[in-house]
């Protein structure tokens, strides 16, 4: 009896429960109102799901007060509690939530609640430009300056870049260049290891503020890169493949034709005949008295283009041969001898277009797989991308093949792990082009011979010099294998504890293997046994990085909201390098590159460079915000670098930042639907800088200086020879950081509901112990030491505009305008000083001396121009005033100071000074 009841009750219970599961309907749609179809829908906590139909509605069965999960690939995953009416949900793109959400190094904040300067390149700008390096990508960023060097114009790409304009005089190691950060992690290799396929978003922090969490490499500025990540849902397989030409772009000719070039000589050779003409009294050719050509008129001159002399009287100032034609006897007199092959093709009208041979129509190839996803605890990216592209110039063709792949894993609900291993196999280097030597080669030179060979000497020796060479000759007796196979890894952990605190564990190691190797075939005529043979370089560097993370996020009361980081750091970079350079390689060099050890020992070298460096950090940073109003953020940061003197191993680097979005306050919401937002920031900081062009140039050392040797007897009297050793630089013991402190002055705004936006920023930045190499008297037996004297003052404006001016569901339209101005000035440099006199020469006072040696003058920009001011160009009728100034007609009129000269006593100028 018991059990029927057990079993009775049982029932009810069940009943009971099933009744209170309610059917819970719903639609989803995206920003535009537009129906989604396929949205999962899940009641979080159980198994039970299922997906929208095609009008964006569904219906699933859930208990009332249940929180539904709602995910869409692309889409921002939702959680939505129900609470007994139909839900309407709206979706909005990752790309949205992306722009929301920026990084600012050991963590990420809302956009809104930044006190720093920090500008985000989009992934829907990475998508629509399909840029071919991350300079491309960068492009057109405010405050950011993407140079075009003739390399970086080349089939490879890229660009130097600087933050906010250069701040120090220094410039090797990459001194004034921006601080990389990959995926939170230092990135030490170059960015063409990094696929733009990749990368799903890029944070340039440009103020001090946002900069500091980095310390002493951050006085530059620091550029973020964040890649992709597998989103919610089934596996999304993409393949890009672009195609494109290059062609040269407006290059300059040197030889705008054959008939050009043949003046060119005419001018060169007529140029010493030029002098005052006895009758006319005009400046003019053949005219200089005692030149032997002034009883010669037009002597230079093309036949077809004589002025003031008969044909007859131009053939008779030269002995002829019977029935030589007027343009071999012009020929002659321009230089080109007879019976030679320039001579020759002069005569057949034979001529050759260098700049032809020279140029190509470039043919570049990009192209890109991926694979992602992710469910409930792992999410993936895997890629592989080929780069093959050729630049205008015959010799200028880069490849290089990278892979990621990208993996974070959900171990429990309190524990992540993740990796991310990038690959990239480059060349770097080609058999290079003398690209002026070989197209300035006269239109009339060799290309090939009679039997289809390239000549080695395009003017056959003609001219008695052979540095004007014929690059498809050179080639074809040398060989180079040049480039990079790198691997840059970072693996991570992220630990939640309890009180809303966070752990987080990185480390990146990174290998990055370095071959060159070189062949020049003793089979090339006219090349010397000790200048031929073998180079063969191999490097290795090891690099890596860790950082512990500890961030603490709580809010208080819905209104205080707090964020404290703390941070710990090291790093290591390690790299060793071998060279072996082989000549006169005996009895035969046909094993190319492969046969080193058959090298002339007497006439082969070898070399080795190694270096080693470490560094540490610890940093602090607090963030409050008041009610979405009121922001602060402070941040101390204290770093230890090994290549500084050991006098000042540390250095500390202090920032904060304020903020106010006013456009939040009660007193501004009857104006909210003009200025929708606004925002006023104002941030100082001070950053360092530790970039040198050797880790060890704090330190004196020795190296065997021009190869001398010593000599002496030993007891057996043998002859043993020792080599010299000298001190390269002397030691600096007090070598520390550059330091920039700056200001930062800002308004962010938004109207029309955000649909324009953009931010004003006025900044002014001083960088001071610059980095450079002081000048040491003779007697030290140094010429410099590299020491921190000077200083740089950066001001700028920035302004950037963005308008959303169409947006439905089929067209969009939105313009980005933003414009820079930087100046900087020198202030300080070596600390000399120098009197200033007046006009009588009476000292007035004391100014700081310019270095005009390297061109750096006080306050003036750095990159100053110093050279002669040109006012014009003597003319014909100026003969006599050029000739006070050492000039003459056609010469450049260059400013002369009045004030430097001598004059006599009646007031005449006596010297030009």
């Amino acid at each position: 009896m018991s059990k029927k009841i057990l079993f009775l009750f049982f029932c009810v219970f069940a009943l009971a429960a099933h009744s209170q599961n309610v059917v819970i309907k719903g639609s989803v749609t995206d920003v535009n109102k537009e129906p989604l179809l396929g949205v999962n829908i899940k009641v979080k906590g159980t198994s039970t799901g299922t997906i929208t139909d095609i009008d964006g509605n569904f219906s699933i069965n859930g208990p009332k007060g249940a929180t539904l999960v709602i995910s869409y690939i692309g889409m921002v995953t939702q959680e939505v509690e129900y609470k007994g009416q139909p839900l309407n949900v709206v979706l909005k793109d990752d790309s949205q939530a992306l722009e929301e959400v920026v990084v600012v190094g050991y963590g990420s904040m809302r956009k809104k609640d930044l006190t720093g300067s920090v500008v985000q390149v989009r992934p829907d700008k990475i998508a629509n430009d399909n840029p071919k390096t991350v300079q491309d990508v960068l492009r057109g960023t405010p405050g950011l300056t993407v140079g075009y060097g003739e390399s970086d114009a080349g089939a490879k790409g890229g660009g130097s870049m600087k933050i906010r304009g250069q701040r120090s005089v220094y410039t090797d190691g990459g001194h004034n260049d921006p601080l990389l950060i990959l995926d939170g992690m230092f990135f030490y290799g170059e960015l063409s290891e990094i696929n733009p396929d990749d990368i799903a978003q890029i944070d340039v922090l440009k103020d001090a503020s946002a900069a500091a969490v980095y310390g002493a490499r951050a006085a530059n500025g620091v550029i973020i890169i964040s890649t992709k990540k597998g989103k919610q849902g089934k596996p999304t397989i993409n393949f890009t493949a672009s195609i494109g030409l290059t062609q040269k772009a407006a290059y300059r000719d040197r030889w705008q034709s054959p008939e050009a070039y043949l003046q060119h000589y005419v001018d060169w050779k007529e140029k010493n005949t030029y002098g005052v003409n006895a009758e006319t009294g005009e400046y003019a050719a053949y005219s200089r008295p005692g030149n032997e050509y002034t009883s010669k008129p037009g002597y230079f001159r093309n036949p077809n283009n004589l002025d003031d002399v008969s044909l007859e009287a131009w053939r008779g100032y030269t002995t002829n041969d019977e029935g030589e034609s007027d343009l071999s006897i012009w020929a002659r007199r321009l230089g080109f001898r007879p019976n030679t092959a320039l001579m020759d093709n002069l005569l057949s009208g034979k001529v050759m277009d260098w700049q032809d041979k020279a140029f190509r129509l470039g043919f570049n190839q990009d192209y890109n797989a991926s694979i992602s996803g992710a469910g409930e605890k792992i999410d993936y990216y895997m890629s592989l991308g080929y780069l093959r592209n050729e630049g205008a110039f015959v010799d200028d063709t880069y490849r290089a093949i990278r892979g990621n792949f990208k993996l974070n894993a959900k171990v429990t609900d309190w524990f992540e792990i993740g990796a991310n291993i990038n690959f990239q196999d480059r060349s770097d280097g080609e058999i290079g082009m003398n690209k002026g030597g070989f197209m300035e080669n006269s239109p009339y030179a060799v290309f090939k011979d009679d039997e289809g060979n390239y000549v080695q000497d395009p003017l056959m020796f003609q001219y008695d010099r052979n540095n004007l060479t014929n690059w498809y000759y050179e080639k074809q007796f040398l060989e180079l294998q040049k480039g990079y196979t790198t691997f840059n890894t970072i693996f991570n952990a992220k630990l939640k504890l309890p009180f809303g605190i966070t752990y987080t564990f990185n480390a990146a190691p990174r290998l990055q293997y370095f071959h060159d190797r070189y062949f020049m075939s003793a089979e090339r005529p006219n090349s010397k046994p000790t200048d031929r043979g073998v180079n063969r370089e191999q490097a290795k560097r090891f690099d890596w990085s860790l950082n512990n993370t500890i961030t603490w996020d709580h809010t208080f009361a819905d209104k205080h909201h707090v964020i404290l980081t703390l941070a710990q750091e090291a790093e290591e970079r390690q790299y060793w390098s071998d060279r072996i350079e082989a000549r006169n390689i005996l009895p035969s060099d046909v094993l190319g590159f492969h046969n080193t050890q058959n090298g002339d020992k007497s006439a082969s070298s070898f070399r080795s460079d190694d270096s080693h460096q470490t560094a540490d950090g610890l940093m602090g940073r607090v963030f409050y915000s008041y009610d979405d109003r009121y922001m602060a953020t402070f941040t101390m940061r204290r770093d230890g670098y090994s290549a500084f003197g050991s006098s000042n191993p540390y250095a500390y680097f202090p920032s904060g930042g304020l903020a106010w979005t006013f456009s939040n306050e009660k007193f501004f919401q009857p104006y909210t639907h003009i200025m929708s937002t606004g925002k006023l920031r104002v941030s100082f900081g001070k950053n360092g800088n530790r970039s040198l062009a050797n880790p060890y140039e704090a330190l004196a050392n020795l190296y065997p200086g021009g190869g001398k040797m010593q000599g002496y007897i030993t007891s057996s009297g043998d002859l043993y020879l020792m080599r010299y050793l000298m001190a390269q630089r002397m030691e600096n013991p007090g070598l520390q950081w550059e330091k920039t402190q700056s200001w930062n002055f800002a308004l962010d705004f938004g109207f029309l509901n955000d649909r324009i936006t953009g931010t004003l920023e006025y900044y002014r930045m001083s960088t001071k112990d610059m980095i450079m190499g002081q000048r040491l008297p003779n007697f030290t037996g140094f010429e410099s030491i590299t020491t921190n004297l000077g200083q740089v003052d950066n001001n700028g404006l920035e302004i950037a505009l963005n308008t959303l001016n169409i947006d439905n569901k089929n067209f969009q339209w939105s313009t980005t305008f933003s414009l820079s101005y930087n100046k900087n000035r020198i202030k300080h440099l070596y600390g000399d000083y120098e009197d200033i006199l007046d006009a009588s020469g009476n000292v007035i006072g004391k100014k700081e001396a310019d270095y005009v040696g390297n061109g750096w003058f006080i306050d003036r920009p750095i990159s100053a121009i110093w050279d002669y001011k040109v006012t014009g160009i003597w003319q014909k009728d100026e003969v006599e005033e050029a000739k006070i100034y050492g000039q003459v007609p056609g010469d450049p009129k260059v400013w002369n100071n009045p004030a430097n000269d001598e004059y006599d006593a009646d007031g005449n100028l006596k010297k030009v000074i």
